[in-house]
């Protein structure tokens, strides 16, 4: 969508984006505190989930949760919110006819709460459903437990179960008074946003009743450290195989080298004529593999994941090697950059079809380091993408020689291991 960017930095501390896209029949908001488990003690772990639940339900204007909700989605309007490591995050998407009354209901969700004992008590039975819920997904399991193996400030939904009940309601004001203040907070507001429009919006948050606060609230120090021995979670249900293969950077990447890495992605697994995806398809070994990467604030992560049978996770690995090993040494043709380009400008272009993709596009670098991406300037970006680029990226993410490997299913661990001495060459080029 066309559209147009303001960053918005205001007395009181907060600071955003306005993202005007003329004549679009939505408005999107997205407002974010660094308020997310990091910042609590172990024991207290789910406190910020479980104030992220409770907040958007009884408040000083209707003082009971169904009512709100019902208040707020009387005409089609969505709202939700989400907590991670980092960050709270609370959005909400209406139509044009209404923006100014969903703006009113979600700052005063936020800045209203009335945290009543029954509705944290509701919600810690649904928080306890979610979790249960999410522990039965195999990939998340194994994530989150290589990610606390490797030192980041993660737990595992098991984990998080067992510590919920430390959590009393106390907990959450305390955690909601010292995160939720002016200066700790950003937001992204999307849609048809004339200057009249965006005056009166920037009135309501400059005057948003919050507490100024000591500035933003710094991500943490996280230092992977290397897996001597692969991570094996044994689960006797589980027939095939569940594995993640991480290497790490000791630094932030560059854009230009997450542009290389994002084209080198799409060439390895995100099509099925991929290097390593394509080759395993057409063996008849794995029906997906995704690959991806990520940073914190001190490093850089590299990661492939599939699931497959432990028949064919040999082979798998063998291809695994060849592809990465091939790119090292530079044998990657001109020709299929080219097509690598073509896709990825092709899914650039999709992923900003709405109101609230475009806002997408904005938000999570934004609310992660205070960084706007030029939108406009990802087509040259792609484009600008060298052969030698990828290769000098792809064999830097494996030169600090900091990785891991993690399994999950019924393999047990002398199989896992064999697997990781397959793949042990590719940080010792």
């Amino acid at each position: 969508m066309k559209h147009t960017v303001s960053e918005i930095v205001l007395d009181n501390g907060a600071r955003g984006l306005f993202i005007h896209v003329k004549d679009a029949s939505v408005m999107s908001f997205e407002i974010s505190f660094r308020a997310g488990e990091y910042l609590v003690e172990r024991e207290k772990w789910e406190a910020p989930h479980l104030m992220e639940h409770v907040l958007l339900g009884a408040n000083a204007l209707i003082p009971k949760a169904r009512a709100f909700q019902a208040e707020f989605e009387k005409n089609g309007a969505y709202s939700n919110a989400s907590t991670g490591s980092y960050d709270i995050t609370y959005e909400a998407e209406c139509a044009d006819f209404e923006w100014d009354r969903i703006a009113d209901l979600l700052l005063i969700a936020i800045t209203k709460p009335l945290f009543l004992e029954e509705e944290f008590k509701a919600e810690f039975g649904n928080v306890r459903e979610e979790l249960m819920a999410r522990s039965n997904n195999h990939f998340r399991h194994l994530s989150l437990a290589l990610r606390e193996a490797y030192g980041f400030k993660v737990l595992t939904d098991q984990t998080r179960l067992q510590l919920m009940d430390n959590v009393e309601l106390d907990d959450i004001r305390g955690h909601y008074a010292i995160t939720h203040n002016t200066s700790n907070m950003r937001f992204v507001i999307a849609g048809h946003l004339p200057p009249k429009r965006q005056k009166l919006l920037q009135g309501l948050l400059e005057n948003i009743e919050l507490w100024a606060g000591n500035g933003r609230s710094e991500l943490p120090h996280e230092k992977p450290k290397t897996l001597r021995s692969p991570l094996y979670i044994h689960n006797e249900s589980v027939e095939n195989l569940y594995f993640y293969l991480d290497t790490f950077m000791h630094r932030r990447i560059e854009d230009a080298e997450g542009d290389a890495l994002s084209l080198i992605n799409t060439m390895l697994t995100e099509t099925l004529y991929s290097r390593i995806l394509g080759t395993a398809r057409e063996r008849g070994l794995v029906y997906s593999m995704s690959s991806g990467f990520g940073q914190t604030k001190d490093s850089s992560n590299w990661w492939f994941g599939a699931q497959v049978m432990p028949k064919n996770a040999p082979a798998l690995f063998k291809i695994i090697v060849k592809e990465l090993t091939d790119v090292f040494d530079g044998k990657v043709l001109e020709k299929d950059i080219a097509m690598a380009k073509q896709y990825s400008l092709g899914r650039f272009q999709r992923s900003g079809q709405t109101v609230g993709g475009t806002a997408a596009g904005y938000s999570g670098r934004y609310f992660f380091d205070d960084v706007i991406d030029d939108y406009y300037k990802i087509p040259e970006r792609i484009e600008a993408v060298t052969k030698q680029g990828i290769i000098d990226i792809s064999s830097g993410m494996f030169t600090d020689r900091t990785w891991g490997m993690g399994c999950l299913g019924s393999s047990g661990d002398k199989f896992t291991t064999d697997l990781q001495s397959q793949i042990l060459p590719l940080w010792e080029k």
